[in-house]
Parts: structure tokens; C-alpha cells; sequence
């Protein structure tokens, strides 16, 4: 069988996307190597929290249940996501990872741990957490440091007792620091002085301030777009700045080295180490989709709006694609919208 789209993973942009294909009538599958939907989510450690509350963390056709105003859990937003594709019936496969995409004539095919399956179109979601970014010189640090990426972290439970060093200043590395300091000392290291804004302004989260400003619907081409993508990321909430403030907290600069148990900062200044979770994100990773001509030379996907330079190729769920929540609950099915339409356009010649 060929399909008129397939869709590369089973997340919030993949869901988004079955949402609006739903509506069209046109064969499509969504295929993930995950063994649940919402597994992403699920796996994350156990007290994060969104930043964004549940009237901004929905996708579309179908409200986020609870308190509007209130923060919703990841396992909030697992189960959503598993409610979400079983209330529009979309069709996803588990348990099949896709080894490698190439394209044959005008057909795409994917060559997966259960098999091929031939496409019209493909639908890249695969988001943009998939490789964590560990820099080279952990390798330099003693094996009796415990090391773990924010994407291994669940609890304090799994540190050793000790001194813990946070690398990165990111909404995740600020709350795992936080949830720290209350059960051994901590420091943060950041490469650029933490901006912190409020969750909450006048009552309102501060997400409903960004919409009334038109902040959220500031696209990537425009002046207002462009200051944002230019500037770190604040960081929502007061936490971590309470207790930089109180000592709960050392700050230190950008780790750029280490050796055996010390961990080396750009000043330096050096601390020694006993758990240290690496909070600097991720890598994305393409190497699999043997088209090289749309990617550039630091391997990311050229597209414009996410429409790839391959006919009946488009990438949905990355950082910026076309907006700042391009990559986040509440703004994937805007630019999930847009490609199907797109889809559906070039699927009409070879429907006629």
C-alpha cells in the first residue's frame, strides 16, 4: 500500500498533524518507536511541572481537562496526549522505529523495524529532543561522579550524597536545582546571567500577557520574532532566584573543563564533584534521512515554514519553525494547520 502521508513520530506535532489530516479524506499513519503514547512525557522527572498553564498547553480540537489557570504535571500531558489520539481514532503504530528515509522516483520509503511502508508524503515530528548534548570533556570526569542528563533525571533519590553541579540554566536545569537545594548543596553553572520573569502578573499567567502583546504570534521573519529568538530563554518563576539570593544556591560560570572529580568554569574556579546533571539540551539528529540536499551544513533541515526543498517533504515540531511555540504544546498545531493544507495542495494533481 502507498499512503498519501505518513508522519514520523507520535508526539504533540505528530498528533497535531493527524488531527488536521483526519479531516481530509486521505490514507495516512503515524509511527512511533515508543511502546505508549505520551512515553516522552511520562519519562521525565517527577516533579516537573509546565510553565505554561493548561488554557496555553492544548492542542487542537480538544481543551486540556482541569483548572485552566492551574499548572498542569507530565503526566497530565501523557495522558492528554494518549486521550487525544484515541478521540479522533488516529491511526498509530508502536513499537516501529525508522531506520532510514530515502525517496524513489516521486514515493517515499521508510525502512522501519516492522517492515517498509511507501508514501506520497512524509511528515518529519520527530521533535527536537532526541540526542542529549553532553559536552566532550565529561568523559574527563572520575567514575565515581555520577552523571546524568536532565533527560535521566526522575528524583534526588538517584544522586549519591554530596555536592551536585546543575550545568545549564534552562527552565529544566532551574527546577531540578531547585528541587535540589533542599536535600544537599548545589550550585547552577550558566553561560549567560538567568533573566527571571513571573509565572503569574496581575492574576494572570504571564503567557496571557505575551498573547495580549502579540508576542506568541510574533513569526520568525519578523523584527519582534527575531529579538526574541536572539535572547536566552527567561526563565519562568522565582525559585531559583530565591535561593541564589538566600545561599540555597552557588552560581557559577560556564563549565568548559574537567578533571577526575573536579568540575573547571570559565573564571577558573573549579568545584569538586560528586552528582552532576548535565541540563544543556539536545541534539538533533537527521542522519537517517538519506535526502542530503535539504539539509545544511551543521545538519539541520532547510525548509521554509517547515516545507522542505523535496516535493512531499515537511518537518513539524521544531524550535522557531515558524514561531516561538513552534516546538511547544500550544503552538504546534498552528504550523501542523499550515502543512496539511500544504499537503493537501500537492495531493490534488495526483488525485485528478
Amino acid at each position: 500500500m502507498i499512503y498519501d502521508v505518513l508522519v514520523i513520530g507520535a508526539g504533540q506535532a505528530g498528533l497535531s498533524a493527524g488531527y488536521f489530516l483526519r479531516k481530509w479524506n486521505l490514507s495516512f499513519l503515524i509511527l512511533d518507536q515508543v511502546n505508549e503514547i505520551g512515553e516522552s512525557w511520562r519519562n521525565r522527572y517527577d516533579s516537573l511541572k509546565l510553565f505554561t498553564p493548561r488554557f496555553f498547553s492544548s492542542l487542537p480540537g480538544l481543551s486540556l481537562s482541569g483548572d485552566p489557570n492551574g499548572y498542569p504535571t507530565k503526566d497530565v500531558i501523557s495522558d492528554y496526549l494518549l486521550k487525544y489520539a484515541k478521540e479522533f481514532s488516529l491511526p498509530v503504530e508502536l513499537r516501529t522505529e525508522v531506520a532510514k528515509l530515502e525517496k524513489e522516483g516521486d514515493c517515499y520509503v521508510l525502512s522501519t523495524s516492522q517492515g517498509e511502508y511507501r508514501s506520497k508524503q512524509v511528515v518529519v515530528a520527530t521533535g527536537p529532543f532526541q540526542k542529549p548534548n553532553i559536552p566532550e570533556f565529561s568523559k574527563s570526569l572520575s567514575d565515581e561522579v555520577l552523571q546524568l542528563h536532565s533527560s535521566e533525571y526522575e528524583s534526588p533519590d538517584q544522586l549519591q550524597s554530596g555536592t551536585t553541579v546543575v550545568v545549564g540554566g534552562g527552565n529544566s536545569g532551574a527546577q531540578i536545582a531547585a528541587e535540589l537545594a533542599d536535600h544537599r548543596d548545589v550550585y547552577i553553572s550558566v553561560g549567560h546571567k538567568p533573566k527571571f520573569l513571573p509565572q503569574d502578573l496581575g492574576g494572570k499567567s504571564i503567557f496571557w500577557w505575551f498573547d495580549k502583546l502579540g508576542l506568541l504570534n510574533a513569526n520568525v521573519n519578523s523584527q519582534v520574532g527575531q529579538m526574541i529568538r536572539n535572547k536566552p530563554d527567561p526563565i519562568f518563576g522565582y525559585d531559583l532566584k530565591v535561593k541564589l539570593k538566600n545561599g540555597g544556591i552557588q552560581q557559577k560560570p560556564k563549565a568548559v573543563s574537567a578533571d577526575n572529580h573536579n568540575l573547571i568554569f570559565e573564571d577558573q574556579s573549579t568545584v569538586k564533584v560528586r552528582n552532576l546533571i548535565w541540563s544543556t539540551g539536545f541534539k538533533s539528529d537527521f542522519s537517517w534521512i538519506k535526502i542530503p540536499v535539504i539539509f545544511n551544513e551543521k545538519g539541520m533541515p532547510i525548509h521554509k515554514r517547515g516545507v522542505a526543498d523535496s516535493q512531499g517533504l515537511y518537518f513539524l515540531g521544531l524550535p522557531w519553525q515558524y514561531r516561538r511555540g513552534s516546538a511547544l504544546l500550544q503552538g504546534v498545531g498552528v504550523d501542523a494547520e499550515y502543512l496539511v493544507h500544504e499537503m493537501v495542495k500537492n495531493l490534488q494533481p495526483l488525485h485528478e
